[in-house]
Protein backbone atom coordinates (compact mmCIF):
# COMPACT_ATOMS: atom_id res chain seq x y z
CA UNK A 1 0.00 0.00 0.00
CA UNK A 2 2.93 2.34 0.67
CA UNK A 3 4.42 2.00 -2.81
CA UNK A 4 1.36 2.68 -4.30
CA UNK A 5 0.62 5.66 -2.42
CA UNK A 6 4.55 6.94 -3.11
CA UNK A 7 4.11 5.94 -6.99
CA UNK A 8 0.87 8.52 -6.66
CA UNK A 9 1.96 11.09 -5.07
CA UNK A 10 5.14 10.75 -7.16
CA UNK A 11 3.31 10.73 -10.72
CA UNK A 12 1.26 13.72 -9.74
CA UNK A 13 4.58 15.92 -8.38
CA UNK A 14 5.49 15.26 -11.92
CA UNK A 15 2.77 16.91 -13.50
CA UNK A 16 2.95 19.23 -11.50
CA UNK A 17 6.04 20.40 -12.13
CA UNK A 18 5.20 19.30 -16.25
CA UNK A 19 2.53 21.82 -16.11
CA UNK A 20 3.87 24.91 -14.37
CA UNK A 21 6.49 24.94 -17.32
CA UNK A 22 4.13 25.28 -20.00
CA UNK A 23 3.06 28.95 -21.44
CA UNK A 24 0.09 29.18 -23.47
CA UNK A 25 -2.71 31.93 -24.83
CA UNK A 26 -6.25 32.35 -24.52
CA UNK A 27 -7.61 34.18 -27.10
CA UNK A 28 -11.08 35.75 -26.68
CA UNK A 29 -13.69 37.13 -29.26
CA UNK A 30 -16.78 40.01 -27.90
CA UNK A 31 -19.01 41.03 -30.33
CA UNK A 32 -20.71 43.85 -28.12
CA UNK A 33 -21.01 42.23 -24.20
CA UNK A 34 -21.12 38.35 -25.11
CA UNK A 35 -18.45 36.50 -25.66
CA UNK A 36 -18.62 34.95 -29.11
CA UNK A 37 -15.29 32.08 -28.97
CA UNK A 38 -12.36 31.04 -26.94
CA UNK A 39 -9.14 29.34 -28.24
CA UNK A 40 -6.61 28.08 -26.30
CA UNK A 41 -4.28 26.86 -29.21
CA UNK A 42 -4.92 29.49 -32.73
CA UNK A 43 -6.53 32.86 -33.38
CA UNK A 44 -10.17 32.58 -32.23
CA UNK A 45 -12.78 33.17 -34.74
CA UNK A 46 -14.42 36.40 -35.63
CA UNK A 47 -18.44 37.09 -35.45
CA UNK A 48 -18.49 38.19 -39.04
CA UNK A 49 -19.38 41.41 -38.17
CA UNK A 50 -16.57 43.42 -38.90
CA UNK A 51 -17.60 47.52 -39.29
CA UNK A 52 -15.26 49.40 -40.88
CA UNK A 53 -14.56 52.70 -39.04
CA UNK A 54 -16.40 55.50 -41.61
CA UNK A 55 -16.57 58.35 -39.31
CA UNK A 56 -15.17 59.24 -35.96
CA UNK A 57 -18.75 58.53 -33.99
CA UNK A 58 -19.06 54.70 -35.35
CA UNK A 59 -16.66 52.26 -33.29
CA UNK A 60 -16.19 48.90 -34.22
CA UNK A 61 -18.58 46.80 -31.79
CA UNK A 62 -16.43 43.60 -31.95
CA UNK A 63 -13.08 43.26 -29.58
CA UNK A 64 -10.53 40.55 -28.87
CA UNK A 65 -8.70 40.09 -26.07
CA UNK A 66 -4.92 38.02 -25.63
CA UNK A 67 -4.34 36.48 -22.75
CA UNK A 68 -0.75 35.16 -22.10
CA UNK A 69 0.36 32.64 -19.43
CA UNK A 70 3.90 32.46 -19.22
CA UNK A 71 5.34 29.60 -17.18
CA UNK A 72 8.41 28.98 -15.82
CA UNK A 73 11.77 29.16 -17.75
CA UNK A 74 14.44 27.62 -15.35
CA UNK A 75 13.58 25.27 -12.20
CA UNK A 76 14.93 26.64 -9.05
CA UNK A 77 17.06 23.76 -7.39
CA UNK A 78 17.78 24.20 -3.85
CA UNK A 79 21.37 23.72 -2.78
CA UNK A 80 22.73 22.12 0.21
CA UNK A 81 23.77 25.88 1.06
CA UNK A 82 20.50 26.94 1.11
CA UNK A 83 19.98 24.98 4.45
CA UNK A 84 19.85 26.36 7.69
CA UNK A 85 19.03 24.60 11.02
CA UNK A 86 15.53 25.39 11.79
CA UNK A 87 15.08 23.92 8.20
CA UNK A 88 17.20 21.02 9.20
CA UNK A 89 15.28 20.41 12.14
CA UNK A 90 11.66 20.88 10.49
CA UNK A 91 12.55 18.04 7.88
CA UNK A 92 13.97 15.52 10.59
CA UNK A 93 10.82 16.07 12.82
CA UNK A 94 8.36 15.86 9.78
CA UNK A 95 10.30 12.70 8.71
CA UNK A 96 10.12 10.45 11.88
CA UNK A 97 6.62 11.89 12.25
CA UNK A 98 6.08 10.68 8.59
CA UNK A 99 7.54 7.35 9.24
CA UNK A 100 5.76 6.56 12.78
CA UNK A 101 1.99 6.65 10.75
CA UNK A 102 3.02 3.71 8.45
CA UNK A 103 4.04 1.05 11.50
CA UNK A 104 3.29 -2.50 10.97
CA UNK A 105 1.80 -4.39 13.51
CA UNK A 106 3.54 -7.85 13.77
CA UNK A 107 0.91 -10.35 14.43
CA UNK A 108 2.04 -14.16 15.34
CA UNK A 109 -0.63 -16.36 13.74
CA UNK A 110 0.25 -20.32 14.93
CA UNK A 111 -0.35 -22.89 12.05
CA UNK A 112 -0.68 -26.45 13.01
CA UNK A 113 0.60 -28.97 10.38
CA UNK A 114 -1.92 -31.04 11.44
CA UNK A 115 -5.50 -30.03 11.33
CA UNK A 116 -7.40 -32.66 13.68
CA UNK A 117 -7.64 -32.20 17.43
CA UNK A 118 -6.16 -34.09 19.87
CA UNK A 119 -7.76 -37.28 21.67
CA UNK A 120 -8.95 -35.80 24.61
CA UNK A 121 -9.37 -37.95 27.71
CA UNK A 122 -13.15 -38.67 28.20
CA UNK A 123 -14.95 -38.73 31.69
CA UNK A 124 -17.45 -41.96 30.86
CA UNK A 125 -19.63 -41.26 33.84
CA UNK A 126 -20.48 -37.79 33.22
CA UNK A 127 -20.61 -38.82 29.44
CA UNK A 128 -22.95 -41.89 30.33
CA UNK A 129 -24.15 -40.08 33.38
CA UNK A 130 -23.73 -43.46 35.37
CA UNK A 131 -22.46 -42.80 39.09
CA UNK A 132 -22.28 -45.37 41.64
CA UNK A 133 -23.69 -44.60 44.96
Amino acid sequence: MKQYLSKIASFFLALMVLFSTFSFTVEKHYCGESLMDVSFIGDADTCGMDMEKRSAKKKNCCKDEVHYMEGQDELQQIQSDDLNFSKEQFLVSFYISYTDLFVENKSSKTSFKNPYLPDLPVNYQVLYQSFLI
